[in-house]
């Protein structure tokens, strides 16, 4: 471990950019934290924090300076490996025949700068999902290539996180390039990083930055385990899985989707959904035509839809199909948890519905002497606005 300070760390997103990376950061924007193209610490979110609740998002800003005092906002990373919208071909009549014309993979190189543990674990699901079988996407597997990825770990979980359920934080684990510990009070702002790959170690020989003492490397473990103390949620996992796989017919499904508008922010926002469809457009011609792949979510009608109609057309079985897939038959099909628990569905979700809550229901309902440990609620607090 060395130790950064700012300038460093400003150095540090100049050399990124002096290799060909596109920096890409947490900034403000539209009175959130989103990611976006960065250019030096400057563009970070330099005093800001954030308070979350279900339903609820607020950007308050402090006296004090830290650059990642904040929890996720709505933005996943998954928008830069796995694009929103993205052309698989094009087609045109040549001679009385179709020419298919492969779109050619982005060779765009990435450096993501402020990756939460949480974010991490999505990232390393989606690779064991779109490289690891026998199909490989081959434009994630360009854009994946092509990353270089600093982390951060995590000293303020916010309202709606549980990471510390799924295992997924407030540490991060594996898959990073570098790591920071960001390290503020009022006479220090240093950044404690590590390495996690030859890219990451040949970065850190660039800044030169000295080592960290023990005294300080052990501040920061101490931190950090306060910082697993802290979430706002909690979920039992244990046996969750054979639960919701036994609980298909069960009447909770009506009352936990009563309130659910199926409007898909929970998949929109989530950092492991990654359901699409693929629409063709010709020109008036008739001459040309894209082949385009777009998000999509489980919550829309259509998505179910084969030749003899549409297979969940109530919201209650799409809620179902989606807390169901999510934390219990994802498991099955990928071989972990589709839940890293960063809390951004109950947050974002316009009706404020809580996915830990869910889940605890049917802890209390198994296990009626267990309801305590199942889930932590807590109940909005008036400094909150709602998600409008």
């Amino acid at each position: 471990m060395v130790l950064l300070d700012r300038n460093t760390l400003n150095q540090m997103f100049e050399a990124l950019a002096e290799s060909g990376f596109t920096v890409i950061g947490p900034t403000v924007r539209d009175n959130a934290i989103v990611l976006d193209r960065v250019n030096s610490i400057n563009d970070l979110p330099v005093g800001w924090t954030d308070d979350q609740e279900r339903g609820a998002y607020r950007l308050k800003q402090e006296t004090a300076g830290a650059f990642f005092n904040f929890t996720n906002g709505p933005h996943s990373w998954k928008r830069f490996l796995y694009p929103p919208q993205l052309t698989l071909f094009n087609a045109r009549r040549r001679n009385g025949d179709i020419e298919l014309i492969p779109e050619k993979p982005t060779d765009e190189k990435f450096a993501l700068i402020g990756v939460r543990p949480c974010d991490l674990a999505a990232i390393g699901i989606h690779d064991r999902i779109f490289l690891k079988d026998h199909h490989v996407d081959t434009d994630y597997r360009e854009r994946r290539k092509n990353l270089f990825i600093v982390a951060v770990n995590c000293l303020n979980p916010g309202n709606t996180c549980f990471c510390t359920s799924m295992g997924t934080g407030p540490t991060a684990g594996t898959g990073y390039d570098l790591v920071l510990t960001e390290l503020f009070d009022e006479d220090q702002h240093h950044f404690l990083a590590g390495t996690g790959s030859v890219a990451g170690t040949k970065m850190l020989e660039k800044l030169s930055a000295p080592p960290a003492s023990p005294a300080l490397l052990h501040h920061c473990d101490e931190m950090l385990k306060e910082a697993a103390t802290k979430m706002g949620r909690n979920i039992r996992t244990d046996e969750l899985a054979d639960m919701l796989r036994e609980s298909f017919d069960d009447p909770y499904w009506q009352e936990a989707s009563a309130a659910c508008l199926s409007c898909g922010n929970c998949t929109m926002v989530c950092p492991t959904c990654f359901c699409a469809t693929v629409e063709d457009v010709t020109d008036l011609t008739g001459e040309t035509a894209t082949r385009v792949r777009r998000w999509d979510s489980c919550f829309n009608g259509e998505f179910s839809y084969i030749h003899g109609g549409i297979l969940r057309q109530s919201t209650l079985s799409r809620y179902r199909q989606w807390v169901t897939h999510k934390l219990s038959s994802w498991e099955e099909q990928f071989g972990s948890s589709g839940c890293v628990g960063c809390g951004r569905c109950i947050t974002w979700c316009p009706v404020g519905i809580d996915i830990t809550e869910v889940a605890g229901k049917f802890w209390e309902k198994k296990y009626p002497s267990r309801k305590k440990a199942a889930t932590k609620r807590q109940q909005p607090r008036e400094v909150l606005i709602p998600v409008n």
